[in-house]
């Protein structure tokens, strides 16, 4: 009924709990593994998790295509009426499928809670208690939300529902001509679940937990490239472009890309600081002041986050209280 994939680069160390989780769940009828041309023994360690089991499927790639290519080949060989992606580092908990699809509500993607682990305790026991008390609540998602709940914002704990780990129906891919984007490497999830909202797909969010991600403190420093924002801001102006949005979507849209913009104007100033030098690059950006502004504030934010490190709560949900309020 599912078919799971899982993008996997040298993930040799991780990928067999992403692999055995997802096989023991009985909606699952195949996981494919998608080895974009790993260093190390991915697709060996893929295999040996697998013990055997016919549903599971490893392809490899011959040369690295990047995390967007693996999922879209993924889709190519899906089979099964739904879909769900699953990360290399990460797991699922028992039944997470089947309480998905028993979702009451009317759904195109269906997305649960994600525990949140830092990497030092990814072995150590998960917080049953808080797992177990978590209310069975589902509710609407829309897009005006949905891209105000992915524009970063200092001081805050990181919510973006990009990181939503949904089962989606299959027919979205060809009735709303959905793929990854292939040249975007940052906030590929959200441009896709974005792009689908923007469409008419209907997405619901529950309340409770059943999928496990590993963070790690280098993930929430957001020290992405220059081309890696320019494509997601390029991706997010597209889709407002294409579509049909109410006056508040294109408000949320339009506040998602400026939050990007900001993000591309620092990359630029700290490059063209380290190429130029700081009085000559200041100098320039002066002719901008509302730029100079911006970038001034983001480096003495950086600069007070790095005083106080970067730090990895013992575990949070993404999901709490407030949202289904």
């Amino acid at each position: 009924m599912i078919d799971v994939i899982i993008p996997a680069y040298n993930a040799g160390a991780t990928v067999g709990r992403a692999v055995t989780s997802s096989l023991a769940q009985r909606e699952v009828a195949s996981v494919i593994v998608v080895d974009d041309c790993s260093t190390d023994d991915t697709a060996d360690a893929a295999f040996a998790a697998g013990a055997g089991d016919s549903r599971l499927k490893v392809e490899r790639f011959a040369q690295n295509r990047g995390p967007a290519a693996a999922r879209n080949h993924g889709f190519s060989l899906a089979q099964a009426p739904f879909l769900a992606m699953v990360d290399s580092d990460d797991w699922v908990l028992p039944r997470r499928f089947e309480a998905l699809l028993g979702t009451a509500q009317s759904w195109d993607f269906v997305a649960d809670n994600i525990l949140f682990l830092p990497e030092s305790q990814k072995a150590e026991p998960l917080p049953e208690a808080v797992l177990d008390g978590l209310p069975d609540r589902c509710r609407p998602l829309g897009l005006a939300e949905f891209i105000d709940r992915n524009i970063s914002r200092r001081g805050q704990s990181r919510g973006e529902l990009g990181f939503l780990k949904p089962v989606f129906r299959k027919e979205l891919l060809s009735l709303h001509d959905l793929r990854y984007a292939e040249d975007v490497r940052l906030g590929e999830d959200f441009i896709l679940y974005a792009k689908a909202m923007a469409r008419g797909a209907r997405f619901v969010l529950s309340q409770r937990c059943g999928y496990i991600a590993i963070e790690r403190p280098g993930s929430l420093s957001g020290q992405h490239s220059i081309h890696d924002l320019r494509a997601l801001h390029a991706a997010c102006l597209g889709i407002a472009a294409e579509s049909q949005l109410s006056e508040g979507e294109r408000d949320m849209f339009d506040a998602h890309a400026a939050s990007i913009a900001i993000k591309i104007k620092h990359r630029q100033f700290l490059a063209d600081k380290q190429a130029h030098g700081l009085i000559r690059t200041t100098a320039t950006m002066a002719l901008r002041p509302g730029d100079l502004v911006h970038v001034l504030r983001e480096i003495l934010m950086d600069k007070r986050d790095g005083l106080r490190g970067a730090t990895v709560p013992e575990w949070r949900l993404l999901l709490n209280d407030s949202d289904f309020v």
